[in-house]
């Protein structure tokens, strides 16, 4: 019961760390790439709801996932007050000089339902940053083997992406919503900075934090276990 106790204590710590910068693919020093496309409008259903989606660009971004956020979060109430169902997570990642010269490591980030955020309370750190190196990714598709894969996305994971950035909207009485439009530049910020990415492949490069992933739930399910077996054994009373 201890040991796992200690055991998950650690791994809850380790499983969001961010690798140090030898570990890094070199792929990600590149800079992501798009193209300008001339593609008919998508039609999609998923979970009952209509979308059309406007590819705009090819994209193809190798980078490292420093916070990320899925959209069927308990707590998540805007995609569902949209009914949005194919934007499935958020990805904020990092590449280029960020990644070359190890600066996201001074840096702390995190997910809203909208939002990828990040600060530092360091000057040098700040300024050794590329904010242009940095993106938070809608993620669309309306494939449910590539909407698994997503998820199964962690933080410290190496990731390759390629689809489109696209501009869509839900489809209600034949009417359709106010769109959600994509960047198509990387040196914008605020509201509506973030990439939409329409997902065709996704491939995990490397997942270091796998492992506390893994033993953090293995700690749990043997916590649970032990408490169980302890809770039933037989009292023992002294002569």
């Amino acid at each position: 019961m201890i040991g796992s106790l200690l055991l998950g204590i650690v791994s809850f710590f380790k499983k969001d760390s961010l690798p140090a910068p030898e570990g890094l693919r070199a792929e990600l020093s590149q800079e992501p790439r798009q193209l300008a496309v001339q593609k008919a409008l998508l039609r999609a259903e998923v979970k009952g709801v209509q979308y059309s989606i406007q590819p705009r660009y090819s994209y193809d971004l190798y980078g490292l996932v420093v916070s990320l956020h899925d959209s069927d979060a308990w707590w998540d109430y805007a995609h569902r007050e949209w009914g949005d169902h194919v934007n499935v997570v958020d990805f904020c990642v990092v590449w280029g000089e960020n990644v070359r010269g190890g600066a996201y490591r001074s840096l702390s980030y995190w997910n809203d339902q909208w939002t990828c955020w990040f600060k530092t309370d360091s000057d040098a750190a700040w300024s050794a940053f590329d904010s242009t190196a940095i993106s938070n990714n809608h993620l669309v598709t309306d494939d449910p083997s590539v909407a698994r894969e997503l998820r199964k996305v962690r933080i410290g994971d190496q990731v390759h992406f390629r689809g489109y950035l696209v501009d869509y909207s839900a489809v209600r009485n034949g009417v359709a919503t106010t769109p959600r439009v994509s960047s198509i530049v990387r040196n914008d910020s605020g509201q509506g900075a973030c990439e939409v990415v329409y997902v065709e492949t996704l491939e995990v490069l490397a997942s270091p934090n796998r492992t506390w992933h893994l033993a953090l739930k293995l700690s749990l399910y043997v916590l649970l276990a032990s408490l169980i077996v302890w809770a039933f054994l037989p009292p023992k009373f002294n002569d």
